[in-house]
């Protein structure tokens, strides 16, 4: 049974790289939106790279969507919020949402995915005992 909903934000602001030539930033970049969200969310409740890496995982993303509903210009702050979904399976599933913080429009919507991979390269099927400690530790696993 799932418990508690994990949710951490993030503030930005785009950069000048970060726009095409029209001041708009280019879709691509959301990808790097989602990232900083996943390593906000990682600073918050204690679950790095760097920590499924130590106990010999590696954590790729195997499955993107995203939705653009409006577009984010040079210099607009933004916030980033980052969900972690509960699964029974062996995998690591986010949502995210990033909104303009001056006007609170919903700008893009999305998701990820991620399993997990021991250092052969090889997908494991179960999910790690270090992974099932952290949702207990969260209460997402009650």
């Amino acid at each position: 049974m799932s418990g508690k909903i994990l949710t951490a934000c993030t503030d930005i602001r785009v950069r000048f790289s970060e726009v095409d030539m029209m001041g708009v930033v280019w879709h691509g970049h959301y990808v790097k939106f989602f990232e900083d969200g996943r390593e906000a969310f990682a600073r918050k409740y204690q679950f790095s790279y760097l920590d499924a890496m130590n106990q010999g995982y590696s954590t790729p993303v195997v499955k993107m969507n995203i939705n653009y509903k409006k577009s984010l210009r040079y210099n607009e702050p933004a916030t980033i919020e980052t969900t972690f979904i509960d699964s029974e399976a062996a995998k690591i599933q986010y949502d995210y949402r990033i909104t303009a913080q001056k006007t609170g429009e919903l700008i893009t919507t999305g998701s990820t995915m991620q399993v997990f991979v021991d250092r052969r390269g090889d997908l494991v099927l179960s999910s790690p005992p270090s992974f099932i400690q952290w949702k207990k530790k969260w209460g997402v696993l009650v």
